[in-house]
């Protein structure tokens, strides 16, 4: 496994080498070489909305479950975990480390803090599908011609991956329905009880927004000001890519992505590679300095697990 670890760190770095080498190295430095202070001051300060409303997420969550995390130590752990997940490999060691400074001491606590950590990170994770989809279907119908590949064959596909899983939900619907039969309370308190769903969509929807902003401030910043559309097709492409277990928080798959899809909308593969770097760091430092201090926090006397 910590062999798996150092190839998939070595692969994103030689990604993101790789694609610089590419793409025209000077374009990249060009673009970021005049970047306004003010976009990195409002980039900065949504990545912090951003890291708020997830701790209100996973405390909601958290809260569904009978688990209850004072707000101070939600919004502390989360900013402490974001930075672990963006510099450690694999992208969870954030979301364990959550899971362990909150679970609390009684018995069998531990699985209550490791279900509200999976159902929150899974509610942002299906935000992000549905505003992928919604993309695509925008992108199928007002910008067909700007599609990598025949809008045909991708409706063509889309219809056929529908087809397959309709009939593989129908064949397989009684082993689903056992495997889900036992989270079915925690989804059912977590999603859909007493207004649940009205929560974790606003604050789902929020989050996504605060990611995609940040990405088009970033590509704004270089000089590739991108239209709206972009905001729901080739941005959460390329945010999904990071779901891809390569390298360190997404580092790598997330440039290649960018280099490849900037052009569709006129731009260069260099400030397409560009943009995303400094996605990278807006994301990196706005949740870096916060972390540290939140580190520092806990190790103070008289400070407490739960405070």
């Amino acid at each position: 496994m910590h062999r798996l670890k150092v190839v998939s760190i070595i692969a994103g770095l030689a990604l993101v080498a790789g694609v610089f080498l590419i793409v025209d190295p000077a374009g990249v430095i060009n673009a970021l070489a005049n970047v306004p202070v003010g976009h990195v001051v409002a980039a900065l300060l949504i990545v912090q909305i951003q890291i708020v409303a997830s701790a209100l997420r996973w405390r909601f969550t958290a809260a569904r479950l009978g688990h209850h995390i004072p707000i101070g130590l939600a919004i502390r752990e989360y900013y402490l975990g974001s930075v672990m997940n963006q510099i450690l490999p694999g992208g969870i060691a954030g979301d364990a480390a959550r899971v362990y400074r909150v679970k609390g001491e009684e018995t069998g606590a531990w699985k209550r803090a490791a279900a509200a950590v999976a159902l929150e990170r899974l509610s942002g994770q299906l935000a992000f599908f549905l505003l992928s989809f919604i993309g695509l279907i925008a992108w199928l119908i007002l910008i067909p011609e700007q599609l990598p590949i025949e809008a045909s064959k991708i409706m063509w596909f889309v219809l056929t991956a529908a087809a397959v899983v309709s009939v593989a939900i129908v064949v397989f619907r009684r082993l689903i329905g056992r495997r889900l039969g036992r989270f079915g309370p925690d989804l059912s308190a977590v999603f859909w009880s007493d207004g649940a769903m009205v929560v974790q969509v606003g604050l789902s929807s929020l989050i996504v927004g605060t990611y995609v902003a940040t990405f088009l401030l970033a590509s704004d910043a270089v000089g590739a000001t991108l239209p709206p559309i972009a905001a729901v097709t080739i941005i959460p492409l390329c945010l999904l890519t990071m779901l891809v277990p390569i390298g360190i928080g997404g580092w790598g798959t997330r440039e290649a992505a960018a280099a490849a899809l900037w052009p569709l909308f006129g731009f260069t593969g260099a400030e397409g590679l560009a943009a995303s770097l400094l996605y990278g760091v807006f994301s990196l430092a706005g949740t870096a300095l916060p972390g540290l201090l939140a580190a520092g926090a806990t190790l103070l006397p008289g400070t407490r697990r739960g405070n």
